[in-house]
């Protein structure tokens, strides 16, 4: 795996050797602190010539001046201080970082002109430089030339100059916990199927004992007694066992009820009988990304001791073509009792999505469950690549995800839900068939999904087009994001702890 980038905060001091990076306003603005490094005349000529006008996240790196100890120096635009944001922050940090080649030292001078830079806003842009430090790599035997500068610039130890350091050491330990969690989903997704399948995926949850996490790991027998023939019935194509995973972190009051998130762990999607198309069926190692992401999540808020109780349940299946494999046509019957007629074996995820949400409600009975799934590629048609499409049966849930979406850039935008589409999915052989109509996929998807929540408040994230193959950002540069671990924390931080 990539190496982290050590990272350390300090006080303004003289920058003497390596390299430094200055943050500019819009128009080539800058702090003090930034022109004492090089000079205020010598600046203004490298941007000048470098015609470089402060936009956010804009940045160029050059030679450091002659008459100076500094091997480089990097800019980095910050547009309008007034308006950045906690997302804002990442971006700078991931476009420095993607500056700074080869250095061993970086000193970076956190400060803008006529605006304060706080101890969050240091965290956050350091959480920004080990985003876009992760890469997955790991099964590289030979290093070409582009791994060894990866390897170099991974390896630098960076050192923050901030007014107060203390608040951003104090800040950092959060963020940092947040890292950790987005490369463990990262991790998880961007992992080969071969080598990652419903056991292996709850190997690797069974690790967040560490941090005090109770998990508890069911096997197909114990699934079975409990009635969970719609998740069984995606598994039983595979010769890999299934597995529903419970992770619960008790950071708040004793008795006081969970706050749920359910995730997707179809480690990997050939369609089954209803089989994908070839082409592109590589990516559906990622359509885990759901259960990733709730994984992450729970690393997240154990490692910083989050003051909130909270379970995290996920179904991990593989859905292969074989002779003991579902069939369209099919009828299962539910953990709820309702029964499905399987008209689709490609619409399979919201059938392990069904008994998860429900176990997890009988069992648990909590405040809300947010499921997360790579459900749908009419999500994509809809909202492309930039959000992730959010369906609720409470306003007020609603409004606190797409709230927490906005602070940290990971998107959400809500869609209906209603009885019109309700309808679609009924069936004079069972009480519900997994497919609608050709139009209204994504909504369909969740209205299925809605008749196992019972009168819970809930939320379902369908993620297809942001947790895997989404546009590169200043601070992801890997196929697989960590899309929803930074978007939930927040939901969390925000709103549910004490």
């Amino acid at each position: 795996m990539s190496k982290r980038p050590s990272i350390s905060f300090a006080k303004f001091a003289a920058v003497e050797n390596g390299t430094a990076v200055l943050l500019l306003a819009a128009e080539s603005k800058a702090a003090a602190e930034a022109e004492s490094v090089v000079g205020q005349a010598l600046l203004s000529r490298i941007i000048d010539v470098s015609d470089f006008k402060g936009k956010l996240a804009a940045s160029l790196s050059t030679l450091a001046p002659a008459g100076t100890e500094l091997d480089r120096l990097v800019l980095v635009g910050a547009g309008d201080p007034a308006k950045l944001k906690a997302d804002d922050w990442l971006k700078l940090g991931g476009s420095a970082f993607g500056k700074i080649g080869k250095a061993k030292h970086v000193s970076v001078i956190l400060a803008l002109p006529d605006a304060e830079v706080s101890g969050e806003n240091a965290a956050d842009f350091a959480l920004g430089i080990l985003l876009r430090a992760y890469t997955f790599d790991k099964y590289k035997t030979k290093k070409g030339k582009g791994d060894e500068d990866r390897e170099e610039k991974s390896s630098a130890k960076i050192t923050i100059l901030v007014a107060d350091p203390h608040a951003a050491k104090k800040a950092f330990v959060h963020a940092e916990a947040v890292a950790e969690g987005v490369i463990l989903a990262r991790d998880l997704v961007n992992e080969p199927a071969n080598i990652l399948g419903p056991v292996e995926f709850a190997e690797r949850i069974e690790e967040l004992k560490k941090l005090d996490v109770k998990v508890e790991i069911l096997d197909p027998k114990d699934m079975k007694k409990l009635g969970m023939g719609s998740l069984l019935g995606v598994a039983q194509g595979s010769v890999r066992p299934a597995r529903l995973a419970i992770m619960e972190w008790q950071g708040g009051k004793g008795k006081e009820a969970p706050i749920a998130f359910v995730g997707k762990g179809v480690v990997f999607d050939s369609g089954g009988v209803s089989i994908k198309p070839a082409a592109g069926m590589e990516e559906m190692k990622g359509d885990m990304g759901g259960a990733a992401a709730v994984t992450g999540l729970l690393h997240t808020l154990a490692a910083r001791k989050a003051k909130v109780n909270v379970v995290g349940i996920v179904g991990l299946v593989e859905n292969m073509v074989d002779g003991n494999a579902q069939r369209p046509g099919d009828i299962v019957t539910s953990m709820s009792g309702q029964t499905i007629e399987v008209l689709n074996t490609d619409a399979e995820g919201r059938l392990v999505l069904a008994d998860a949400l429900y176990y997890c409600n009988e069992r648990f009975q909590p405040k809300f469950m947010v499921n997360l799934a790579t459900l749908t590629g009419a999500i994509m048609v809809a909202l492309g690549l930039s959000h992730a499409g959010l369906f609720s049966n409470d306003d007020t849930l609603a409004t606190q995800l797409f709230d927490a979406g906005q602070a940290t850039g990971e998107k959400l935008w809500r869609m209906p839900l209603g009885p019109e589409y309700d309808k679609l999915i009924d069936t004079k052989n069972a009480d519900m068939k997994n497919i609608g109509t050709r139009f209204g996929g994504a909504i369909i998807a969740a209205q299925f999904l809605k008749r196992f929540v019972g009168e819970t408040a809930w939320a379902h994230l369908d993620i297809a087009g942001t947790a895997m193959g989404a546009p590169a950002t200043e601070y992801s540069q890997s196929w697989a994001s960590g899309f929803g671990v930074r978007l939930l924390d927040r939901l969390v931080q925000d709103n549910f702890e004490g």
